[in-house]
């Protein structure tokens, strides 16, 4: 595979701004109430497979990696219908673009949809299609024209399909409120979630021609602020992409919005879109993982070619490369999933399977150990256990702690990249073609 090419995807009320009003078991955006994959959940599976059958599986039409949200009792995911070129067409369309690679899908049209399911049952309530689009840009194998995850502030629903469109629906009714099309030349698909923040719906579109962060009025879908990049070095416009999920924060009393692009993160008032403070990493581009955050440090992937994970204090402005660096890592660093930070400890598994925690004050490693299969989802940690889901299918269930110590493996068929979520007591797994809901069986 050409990994160059390839996309995805502390306490909750100290440290993070919670974005949108969510019940005690919704699960509103990426990775969770707190986006970053640490929650407060009870009485979670550990066990799955073989004798213990799902709760239900349900059948989900079309592609997409986007992970499941949950509000009151709905979850939402959003999906792709894909109508495919013949042979000669597609011959044609890569011809005209001599940067894609045999890894790359072509379609002759596409059509993006919200689905809605019934949390306790799987029923499949509605499918609302949002966007219908006609020769859409090539797609890398690996990705979907719907991997980014909705969010929701429990009255309406975003979906965002990168340079495919932008859509808030009013969840009630199903009425379609707003569009933005805002497109970027990402060459691979879309991949970056939008995040919430207050009257704002947030995201990043950095494409090989322009990269920008915008803010749009959730209510009207009107611009509200745009805030260019910093200036990258890079003769090669591929390398200028990025597609990471922003990550808002509070400390010493302010909020912060953190979001990674090529070559830089950058911090901005989610107010106004602002910059703080940025920092460089050099060369890496195609960004993926979302930063995580606690203490005052936010953590942040790097990105393709040489993924290395940074440890920086967010209390800084202007350019903070040199003053505001406290440790940095560069073993089996993921290109695609998200690291989680809980405690005292950082946790990532590498695209190769092979999982690492570290000290997150100090950047020492603690353990490192080969899970094996590749990893594109990132993990969850909840209810006292840590989730490792492999693209596999395999979920690998571990203590949280500063050994290794590792509780079950379970296997699901079908191939999975999205990243779980949960809906009260239970798993929700997405694979290719279903979306599996687990809970713990017996008393």
């Amino acid at each position: 595979m050409r990994m160059d090419y390839l996309v995805g995807f502390l306490p909750l009320s100290a440290l993070l701004f919670l974005a949108v009003p969510t019940g005690a078991q919704d699960w509103p955006q990426f990775r969770g109430p707190s986006g970053d994959g640490c929650a407060v959940a009870k009485n979670l599976p550990e066990r799955w497979g073989g004798f213990h059958a799902p709760t239900w599986q349900t059948d989900i039409s079309g592609s997409g990696w986007s992970s499941p949200i949950v509000v009151a009792g709905r979850i939402w995911l959003t999906s792709a219908q894909q109508t495919a070129l013949d042979e000669k067409g597609r011959e044609k369309k890569l011809a005209a673009n001599p940067i894609l690679t045999p890894d790359f899908q072509t379609h002759a049209s596409v059509t993006l949809s919200a689905i809605e399911l019934d949390a306790g049952s799987g029923k499949i309530l509605r499918k609302l299609e949002l966007f219908t689009a006609d020769d859409p840009k090539p797609i890398h194998a690996q990705n979907t024209y719907a991997s980014p995850t909705a969010v929701s502030d429990g009255e309406r629903l975003f979906c965002h399909f990168g340079s495919l469109g932008t859509v808030c629906v009013e969840k009630k009714s199903g009425k379609v409120l707003w569009k933005e099309i805002l497109p970027v030349d990402d060459i691979t698909g879309p991949g970056g979630s939008p995040v919430l923040w207050k009257d704002k719906l947030i995201f990043a579109c950095d494409g090989a021609d322009k990269q920008f962060v915008i803010a749009l009025d959730k209510l009207t879908g009107r611009e509200s602020w745009r805030s260019s990049r910093p200036p990258i070095d890079a003769d090669d416009d591929k390398l200028r992409r990025a597609f990471s999920t922003p990550l808002v924060i509070t400390h010493a009393g302010k909020e912060q919005l953190i979001v990674p692009g090529a070559q830089w993160v950058c911090s901005y008032e989610p107010a106004t879109g602002k910059e703080i403070w940025r920092a460089s990493f050099g060369a890496g581009h195609a960004v993926v993982p979302r930063p995580v955050f606690q203490d005052g440090l936010v953590y942040i992937c790097t990105g393709f070619m040489k993924p290395e994970l940074w440890a920086i204090k967010v209390d800084g402005s202007g350019d903070v490369t040199d003053s505001h660096v406290v440790w940095t890592f560069e073993k089996q660093v993921p290109e695609i999933s998200s690291p989680l930070v809980s405690r005292s400890e950082v946790y990532f598994v590498s695209s190769k399977g092979v999982a690492t925690c570290l000290d997150a004050k100090t950047g020492e490693q603690l353990w490192q150990h080969r899970l094996g299969g590749n990893f594109a989802a990132s993990p969850l940690l909840a209810d006292g256990k840590l989730y490792f889901t492999s693209q596999e299918g395999i979920t690998i269930v571990l203590m949280p702690g500063r050994a290794y110590e590792e509780v079950a493996r379970n296997q699901l068929f079908g191939q999975t990249l999205a990243s779980l979520a949960i809906a009260g007591d239970s798993l929700l797994i997405r694979t290719q073609s279903q979306l599996f809901c687990i809970r713990k069986s017996g008393p």
